[in-house]
């Protein structure tokens, strides 16, 4: 009795201290403020929530060069065929994601009921003191330094210069887990209460509920077509790889990390008899961190709704199109943290689609809230990849990389770290693969 209160109180825990949960509290909290108090009390939060927007957007350009630099220096330094055609099919799987999601949302999301009370909204009193943290360069450029720096660093053979991009990324990666990520649920408790002031979340509320609905729907069709089209490529089916896939769907559900997830994927992938299991110890990490389709079909269409909602109308198809090419390159170099593909792409949200402090507050919040579906999608959809790479490997007929010391990594090894919840860096359990 005694185990299973203990199991149950760790479970709890767990649950109250998660990031979807923390954000719902924020959110409750917000719409509460912002529901009942006064006007002097809205322009203090208002202030503060001004503050943090500030404080989010400074950090943007850090991140784009923190995590796209140094992704492309360590990428170039171990290129080969294989490798070329993995970012080829990460980078395709993910536009096309993006492009199902920008059609669907064009199609769907002009029915749907989004401007409800709109002739009823309050203004929400000034700011009581403004402060300006402009950020150190504008988004664009940051995108520019970012890969001209990673391709220079490759092309000089830069050892020392990319060890140092190592650094700073994991610099930046502990800005956004220790500055940027804390302050979120405070910024969306200050947003939430602005919009609740002004009346903007009361009637369109329940549409969220629906939008989530549609992007779940979204990712099972996605799957499908990119599962068809690997196994049509591959001359294989693709159902021997996917029907293995479900443990690894729901841990992914459960933890919203791609790389806690990472043991049972290769668990599950080397479970397949039609994946090559070089290409699955190959494959699988690397996808881990630049197979984000499912994460960037979402931002696609909670962008589109939240344009909607509170700006009156969708972006145009010109700024939509090369929104959906770029998020692609973000999302190749987005942080593996919970909502990392969209904190990574802030700077299109803010700058391309032109989303204020609301906007991208609101696109933060929804977003995160299903993030856990999202990861289950990328990760589902590494199988599909790493299909693709096993049919490419066979018919230019590369040789197989695994020897045979290296069977024990998915026997034993794959299996042990499954259980432990968690995977172990790329190459180790694997120490016979060059």
């Amino acid at each position: 009795m005694e185990t299973t209160k203990r199991g149950g109180a760790a479970i709890l825990k767990q649950v109250v201290t998660s990031l979807p949960f923390i954000l719902l509290v924020a959110v409750a909290a917000g719409l509460g403020i912002g529901s009942v108090t006064s006007a002097e009390v809205i322009a203090v939060v208002a202030t503060i929530g001004d503050v943090l927007r500030q404080v989010i957007v400074f950090c943007v350009p850090l991140i784009i060069v923190g995590f796209i630099a140094p992704s492309i220096a360590k990428l170039g330094e171990n290129v080969s065929r294989i490798l070329g055609v993995a970012l080829l099919a990460a980078y395709l799987s993910t536009l096309g994601a993006a492009l199902l999601s920008m059609a669907a949302g064009f199609g769907i999301i002009p029915h749907l009921t989004l401007a409800e009370g709109a002739e009823a909204l309050r203004e929400v009193p000034s700011l009581e003191f403004p402060l300006d943290i402009p950020a150190i360069m504008p988004v664009t450029s940051a995108l520019a330094l970012a890969l001209m720096l990673g391709l220079a660093a490759v092309w000089a053979k830069a050892s020392r210069f990319t060890a140092l991009l190592v650094e700073f990324q994991r610099m930046v990666l502990t800005i956004v887990v220790k500055i940027v990520i804390p302050i979120l649920p405070f910024f969306i408790v200050c947003t939430f209460a602005g919009l609740a002031w002004e009346g903007t979340l009361t009637s369109q509320l329940p549409v969220f509920l629906v939008v989530i609905a549609i992007v779940l729907v979204g990712h099972f069709v996605w799957l499908g077509v990119l599962y068809g089209a690997a196994g049509a490529y591959s001359r294989t089916n693709p159902w021997e790889v996917l029907r293995h896939y479900g443990a690894a769907y729901l841990t992914a559900v459960g933890t919203m990390s791609s790389a806690a997830t990472l043991g049972v994927a290769l668990e599950c992938a080397g479970q397949a008899k039609t994946l090559r299991r070089d290409m699955v110890s190959f494959g699988i990490p690397l996808f881990a961190n630049i197979h984000l389709c499912g994460s960037v079909l979402t931002e696609v269409f909670f962008c589109m709704v939240v344009s909607q909602i509170l700006y009156g109308a969708l972006p145009s198809l010109p700024t939509m199109l090369l929104f959906c090419v770029l998020l692609g390159v973000f999302a190749i170099g987005a942080p593996g943290v919970p909502g990392g593909t969209v904190m990574a792409s802030l700077g299109l949200v803010t700058g391309l689609l032109g989303f204020d402090g609301a906007g991208t507050a609101l696109v933060l919040t929804v977003f995160a809230l299903q993030d856990s579906f999202g990861t289950a999608c990328n990760v589902t959809g590494d199988g599909a990849l790493t299909l693709i790479l096993t049919g490419y490997a066979n018919r230019h007929e590369v040789a197989d990389a695994m020897a045979p010391a290296d069977e024990a990594f998915f026997d034993g090894e794959v299996a042990e770290a499954a259980g432990a919840g968690r995977g172990k860096p790329a190459g180790e359990g694997a120490t016979s693969r060059s």
